[in-house]
């Protein structure tokens, strides 16, 4: 037996003993497997090595607790307790709630209102559950409760007529010196029909009065052309609605107004009357320019928004509005950093649901607020786009060219016009003496060719005479509907577009890409645009490598070529 199992330097029962071939490969693998099993099972209980692995995973992950909890950790069954833990006592700390004081029902109305501009909440809370309605007849025009109101969505009301359904988005006083048709509540709203023909009424509510006045609705207003398309029933149409004010009231600021087919409907809409006037003897502002719905929520415009905003300011703008549907985190925090400095209102619009296929449309809802919300503030209004500038060749600034524009205008015929267009010129270029992180300082060439006198332009638009607007120029105005080409050597609107709009794909190689000049006329202006475009992004934290930004400050560049 013995002979079989041991073998003796080749001889049996002499020398060290040795396990044959296959049985040091059994006990080399009961090895390993020992081992391993032993391995297992330590690590199963080494929580702080699972931890670690787990987070080395993924930079900013969470801290991963696994495994059986530890002492001072509350079981399911409540069997063991300890008063503290690793990190904390239980008992002692406090979790960190919002303790402040409730809101009032009253800051909360008012706050309410900020947000939702187009809603007369406060007058609704302040005379909730009276029981207003027109003369003697208690069923008729009745004062509507807010849960009377159909809404699309928070910023559009709605009512539905016998012939088709209105959206309302806002309601302004029209008080203008040329307005012919005296006191007048303007609505913006969407229709889904081709000029409407079907007769409505304004329900007009008056601070201190327990019964509205009724008003015909004298026009239907169409913010559109036809031939740029969608015109066809069944789609939402933008309109200017006009409720002129009849006399007796002329003195008078409406609170609210709603539209209604029959003039003792119960009202499905109350908008709130938007009278922006300045206090007695405060002059005007200059500039204000307005910006439609922002909407590249996965695109960080941050930094490209900056510039933007501060070559504006730069070159005279005195407030930005801009109109928010849905944005980049970061560009919501660039946004909240200019209100907090009071050089720009961030204001909200949605779209109608559903309705997208007209976005082009309903784009000129949030222009014509802007206009309307505006329109006694300030001597001029612009409507730009964040990649547009209308820019001063001969002048230091916005102001002093509108000057000399307005008197060489009125030399030439003595009338006051409606808006004062600049034409538009394609800017593509790299030029590398200025931060790479400022897009239009560095994009100083452009094309050799302006656009068509007339396509593509942009205004300046004066709103004592401006009626509806269009992006690109008055569609209606107050009188004689007149705008002032502005000569390319007094200024013009650079465009910092990656490549021609399609209508002019097919010529956008031959007429503009092909022939290109250097243009530095922005950068009259580029030590302070990058100083505080430099400023912001540091205080915005936007700079990697230093909590304060770069540090130095930029002396203009050389223009030369």
């Amino acid at each position: 037996m013995l002979s079989s199992l041991f073998r003796i330097n080749g001889l049996t029962g002499t020398g060290g003993l040795f396990f044959s071939r296959p049985h040091k490969r059994l006990l080399l693998f009961l090895l390993l497997w020992t081992c391993l099993c032993y391995f297992v099972f330590r690590i199963n209980f080494r929580d702080d090595l699972i931890k670690d692995f787990y987070n080395t995973r993924e930079l900013l992950a969470k801290v991963v607790e696994t495994g059986k909890p530890r002492r001072g950790a509350l079981s399911g069954s409540g069997a063991e307790l300890s008063t503290t833990t690793s990190m904390v006592n239980i008992f002692d700390a406090q979790p960190a709630v919002d303790r402040s004081p409730s809101i009032s029902e009253t800051d909360l109305v008012n706050d309410l209102q900020k947000k939702l501009p187009n809603l007369p909440i406060v007058y609704l809370q302040e005379n909730k559950n009276k029981n207003w309605h027109y003369k003697n007849q208690s069923s008729c025009a009745k004062f509507p409760a807010l849960y009377d109101l159909h809404f699309n969505n928070i910023y559009w009301q709605e009512t539905e007529t016998s012939n088709g359904t209105f959206f309302f988005y806002g309601a302004y006083l029209d008080v203008r010196k040329k307005n012919q048709l005296g006191p007048t509540v303007r609505i913006l709203s969407m229709i889904n029909r081709i000029q409407p023909t079907i007769k409505t009424f304004c329900q007009l509510w008056f601070k201190g009065s327990k019964e509205p006045l009724i008003a015909k609705v004298y026009e239907y207003k169409y913010i559109w052309y036809h031939k740029w398309g969608n015109y066809k029933t069944g789609l939402f149409q933008p309109y200017l609605i006009a409720c002129p004010i009849p006399k007796s009231h002329w003195h008078k600021e409406p609170v609210s107004v709603s539209v209604v087919e029959h003039m003792c409907d119960i009202a499905t809409n109350n908008l709130r009357v938007t009278y922006n006037k300045l206090p007695p003897g405060t002059p005007k502002k200059e500039f204000a320019v307005c910006v439609k719905g922002l909407d590249f929520p996965s695109t960080d415009l941050s930094v490209r928004l900056v510039e933007w905003i501060e070559t504006l300011h730069t070159l005279g703008a005195d407030k930005v509005f801009l109109y928010n549907l849905e944005i980049h985190p970061n560009v919501t925090k660039v946004l909240n950093h200019y209100v907090d400095k009071a050089q720009h209102a961030h204001l909200q619009h949605l779209y109608l649901k559903s309705k997208l296929t007209n976005k082009r449309q309903n784009e000129l809802i949030p222009y014509n607020d802007c206009l309307y919300r505006n329109m006694y503030r300030y001597e001029y209004i612009a409507l730009l786009d964040i990649d547009e500038v209308i820019t001063p060749i001969k002048h230091s600034s916005w102001s002093e060219m509108m000057k000399y524009v307005r008197t060489s205008a009125l030399a030439i015929k003595n009338e006051t016009r409606a808006s004062y267009n600049f034409r538009n010129v394609r800017t593509w270029g790299l030029n590398k003496e200025l931060p790479p992180y400022l897009h239009m300082m560095q994009h100083v060439y452009r094309s050799a060719n302006y656009t068509k006198p007339g396509q593509y332009i942009k205004c300046f638009h004066n709103p004592e005479k401006a009626l509806i607007l269009h992006n690109h120029f008055p569609l209606g105005c107050l009188g004689v509907c007149t705008s002032y080409p502005v000569d390319i050597s007094v200024g013009h609107l650079q465009h910092y577009r990656k490549d021609c709009v399609s209508t002019l794909k097919k010529s956008c190689d031959r007429d503009y890409k092909k022939v290109s000049v250097r243009d530095t006329s922005l950068w009259k202006w580029s030590s302070t645009i990058v100083n505080r475009s430099a400023e912001a992004l540091s205080t915005l934290g936007f700079f990697k490598n230093s909590p304060t930004g770069p540090s130095g400050i930029l002396s203009e560049p050389s223009s030369k070529p």
